[in-house]
């Protein structure tokens, strides 16, 4: 079985990305990049992100997760602390991080590590979740194999009664991650596949070192 993809082409011509028009701090381009691809049509969740982890099989892994918060210190997100994810980030909390809109042809890849938030901010996340999502987070022994999704649906069922009009608590195996970046690069598709690529790197007086990288 083989297919051949050499004919799929594409020009990028929706923006650009110049030096004279970006500011000193990376946060302040995600977060106008953010809004903009908010706005704009054609992304149903543009929080949605690729996490790459080094597993403790000495393999890279990426996975899809949703960034729930970004703020001057870093980006956040939630998962199982004793999920694969969880493991290897414990072992190696150096980790990446990217984000593609391809509505706006734009890449941010973002270099840093990872740490766990304060548990009460994890708690105030998890209270705001529905209770459907917080009893899937105490049923789930995240990336452990299960014999079918019946067990799943048993345990749930059985939470469900369990808690039946009691205060859902967030896990201790549950939580946040704050991923503090030393390195954000912004890919912007430009034509003749000369695309713009701005990366600001963190320096030992905390300023940001800008460079423009060949597309």
């Amino acid at each position: 079985m083989q297919k051949d993809l050499g004919s799929y082409r594409k020009s990028y011509e929706k923006s650009e990305l110049l030096e004279d028009s970006i500011p000193d701090n990376p946060m302040q381009l995600f977060q106008t990049w953010f809004y903009e691809v908010e706005q704009a049509d054609g992304l149903d969740e543009p929080n949605a992100m690729t996490v790459s982890t080094l597993g403790l099989d000495g393999f890279p892994k990426n996975r899809v997760v949703l960034l729930k918060k970004y703020n001057h210190e870093g980006f956040i997100f939630y998962t199982n602390y004793k999920s694969e994810k969880g493991k290897a980030i414990d072992a190696n909390p150096k980790l990446c991080l990217s984000f593609f809109w391809p509505n706006l042809e734009r890449q941010i890849i973002i270099k840093g590590s990872a740490e766990k938030i304060a548990s009460n901010l994890s708690d105030g996340y998890f209270e705001s979740r529905p209770d459907g999502s917080k009893l899937g987070a105490i049923v789930s022994d995240q990336s452990s194999v299960i014999s079918s999704r019946d067990i799943l649906e048993q345990k749930l069922e059985a939470l469900e009664s369990e808690y039946k009009g009691k205060e859902i608590k967030r896990p201790d195996h549950w939580g946040g991650y704050m991923v503090k970046p030393v390195s954000i690069e912004f890919w912007q598709g430009r034509p003749n596949r000369l695309h713009d690529r701005i990366r600001y790197t963190l320096q030992k007086d905390f300023d940001w070192k800008i460079e423009r990288l060949a597309p």
